[in-house]
Formats: structure tokens, C-alpha cells, sequence
């Protein structure tokens, strides 16, 4: 069974690899999910990863299939699967359980361990592969309605737990009604990060470098959020002018955003971090001012990562909710699919050198194909079919 692979450590080491077809038997209890993978989207972590900048193997292997952002339908399922059945459209979660007490609570996403478990990333086998088995209790159903845009899932739940955490932070208020957001960065999770604060009525202002009219600023402008260009208007002028903003989302990728983003923050406001970094940057910052106004303000900060499965169902129920308020907006977000897994360098060059690239994404298998379940048959798989059509969960 090919897979797109990196062996950890090793910089440029991205390659098709080989390896043994999965099987249900390798979940214990029948409790296993047979799934044929779709599509997988690509980003800034697997070329981080591919640049050793971090990423482990699985024991007994020397080489990582990659690929968090998978999208895939159900082949078969064990006999104590509920909720599951052959032919649905499913995304599995990222990580999975350490020894911490978060993992023994099934709060994984939070785990304290230093040795950590997730798909394409770290100990465990990702998604670019053309089938994988997995525990059901990690496998979310998404709408048939959905599977066109299915792939978009795992990027959106980094923005919904993000949200999450910033209202439960705000508990400590008692009321919290945030008015103004800020959206730092443009790019897919940027995008859905405004898709999702609009969708919650908030006043929103998405700061990028590059000068309208983009794709990009089309796409946030179609949310009725607006778009400013940094390399016009910096990050200070724009929020003496639009801001303070009461939640700022940074999704650059660059840490030195990071500063920028805590001093547009309003007094009670709370700043959440997404960008995963893997360099050694340093920087100058006016350090006394931004501690200052973080005590003063009674600002937060939170970091937001591998999410739950409940950010996967409150993703699931946006991407659903977008579909409905700005039909057609999500597609424009995959910009750059790329046919096969044989076409890995295809994929990464696409990944690292594609001009206005959005989405890249691998087609691994067609969307509309039959699924070919080994367990349930045809005829289950018509009824699956039929049952979702336009589904979106509650």
C-alpha cells in the first residue's frame, strides 16, 4: 500500500513508501473503523517536518507516513461500532492518548507529556496513505452535504478550540461580549478563522502583508470582514484606527507577530496563538510596555492545537453553517489539488514554492466512487448514502 513518508530527522527525505494494508483486527474490542482515504491537505507542518525541524517515528519504524488533515470514507467497521457505518464521510482526529492525567481523561489535546502521540506528526502513522484503520472513538462523522470540502475539517478545528478556550477564559468575567476581532494572517487558517468569528456576529479586521485585491482579500471580503494590508498600514496604525480588539487571532506562522498581536489587544481581551514554529527567531521587543498593558488590562493569551473531538463536531456544524451563508466560499479556499499519491513531489513543491496557494491538497482517491465496503455491502452502502444526504449534525 503506497504512502507518502518522511524518515525523522533527515531533511528532504520526503518519499512514496510501502506499507502493509491495515486491518480491523488491529483495534481491540471490534471497536475498529476501516477507512479509504479521499483527499489529505498539506501545510506548513509537513514542510516543517520534512525540514527536520521536528517529527518522530513510530516504534518499529524509521521512516513517518505524513498527513494530519485527512479526509476519507468508511470501507467496514467492527460489530461494536455505533454511529459508524460504510459509506459515511469521516475525518479523524490528530492525537491520541499519552499517560498524562488530560490523556486519561480524554483530554489528549492537552496532554503534559514530552513524548507526544499524533497523526503525520509525531509516533504515529498520518494520513497519506491510501487506507488506515482507527479506533471509532476517533473517527467524526461529516455530512454528506460536506465532502466536497470535507479536507478543510482539521484546519478548522484549530480555529474552533482556539474560540472555545478563549470564552472559557472569559468565565473569570462573568459576561463577555466581545464586539472587535482580529485576524492576523490570510492563509487557510486565517480564512477560517474569520469564517468562524463572523459566523458568531463579531466585527471582524483580517491583517496580511500582501496589497489588495487578492484572492485572499476577495475571500475575506465576502465575509463581510475587511481586509488590511500590513506593508500599507501596520499592525499599530490599524488597530489605533479599527481596534482595540477584544479576541485577536494570530495565524502567520511568523512568532514575531506574536508581539504585534498582544498590543492590539483590548483591556480584557484575549489573544490566541495557532502559529507553530519550529526556528530559533530572535527578536527585540518593547517588553516593559507589552507586560505593562497585559497586567493592567487583564489580557490572556492561549495557544491552540491538536483539537478534540468536539471541536471537530462544532467545525463540522461551521463548515456547514458557511456553506449555507456564503455558498461556494469554502471550495475557493482549495486552490491547489494534486492527483495521487505518486505525485508527491508535485505535492511538496506545490506546498513550498506554489504562488497564491490557499489549500494545497492531495486527491488521493475520487470523491464520488463507490466506497467498496468489505463489510455492510452495497445495498448499505446505498441506505448510508441516502440517509446523509444534507445532513448537518445538530
Amino acid at each position: 500500500m503506497k504512502a507518502i513518508a518522511v524518515f525523522p530527522g533527515k531533511p528532504g527525505s520526503v518519499h512514496l513508501a510501502d506499507l502493509p494494508a491495515p486491518s480491523l483486527d488491529e483495534v481491540p474490542d471490534g471497536c475498529g473503523v476501516l477507512v479509504k482515504v479521499l483527499r489529505v491537505g498539506v501545510d506548513g507542518t509537513d514542510k516543517e517536518i520534512d525540514a527536520a525541524e521536528y517529527g518522530a517515528a513510530p516504534d518499529g519504524f524509521d521512516y513517518l507516513v505524513l498527513g494530519h488533515e485527512g479526509f476519507g470514507r468508511v470501507l467496514a467497521v467492527g460489530p461494536n461500532v455505533t454511529g459508524l457505518a460504510p459509506g459515511d464521510y469521516v475525518v479523524a482526529t490528530v492525537r491520541r492518548p499519552g499517560t498524562s492525567i488530560y490523556d486519561r481523561i480524554g483530554m489528549q489535546d492537552m496532554t503534559t507529556d514530552d513524548a507526544y502521540f499524533e497523526r503525520g506528526i509525531s509516533r504515529r502513522h498520518g494520513f497519506l496513505t491510501e487506507r488506515y484503520v482507527e479506533d471509532a472513538q476517533f473517527v467524526v462523522r461529516v455530512p454528506a452535504a460536506l465532502k466536497r470540502v470535507g479536507v478543510l475539517l482539521e484546519p478548522t478545528t484549530v480555529v474552533e478550540k482556539g474560540i472555545r478556550q478563549a470564552f472559557e477564559v472569559q468565565r473569570r468575567l462573568r459576561i463577555w461580549q466581545p464586539g472587535k476581532a482580529a485576524v492576523m494572517g490570510a492563509g487557510t487558517v486565517g480564512l477560517l478563522a474569520a469564517m468562524a468569528l463572523r459566523l458568531r456576529g463579531l466585527d471582524v479586521t483580517v491583517f496580511a502583508r500582501k496589497k489588495a485585491p487578492t484572492l485572499n482579500s476577495e475571500l475575506v471580503e465576502a465575509l463581510g470582514a475587511r481586509y488590511v494590508s500590513t506593508s500599507e498600514v501596520p499592525v499599530a496604525e490599524g488597530t489605533a484606527r479599527l481596534g482595540p480588539f477584544d479576541l485577536v487571532f494570530e495565524a502567520t506562522g511568523s512568532s514575531s507577530v506574536v508581539f504585534d498581536s498582544m498590543e492590539a489587544l483590548a483591556k480584557n481581551g484575549v489573544l490566541v496563538l495557532s502559529s507553530v514554529t519550529g526556528g530559533d527567531r530572535r527578536l527585540e521587543v518593547p517588553a516593559d510596555r507589552i507586560n505593562l498593558g497585559f497586567v493592567l488590562g487583564n489580557k490572556a493569551m492561549v495557544g491552540t492545537v491538536n483539537a478534540a473531538r468536539e471541536d471537530f463536531e462544532a467545525g463540522a456544524r461551521d463548515l456547514g453553517l458557511a456553506s449555507l451563508e456564503w455558498p461556494g466560499w469554502l471550495e475557493r479556499l482549495l486552490t491547489h489539488p494534486v492527483k495521487g499519491l505518486e505525485s508527491w513531489r508535485e505535492l511538496f513543491d506545490t506546498l513550498t514554492g506554489a504562488t497564491g496557494a490557499i489549500k494545497v491538497f492531495c486527491e488521493v482517491a475520487p470523491l464520488d466512487e463507490p466506497p467498496g465496503s468489505t463489510a455492510g455491502g452495497a445495498a448499505g452502502a446505498a441506505v448510508g448514502e441516502a440517509r446523509e444526504a444534507l445532513e448537518v449534525p445538530a
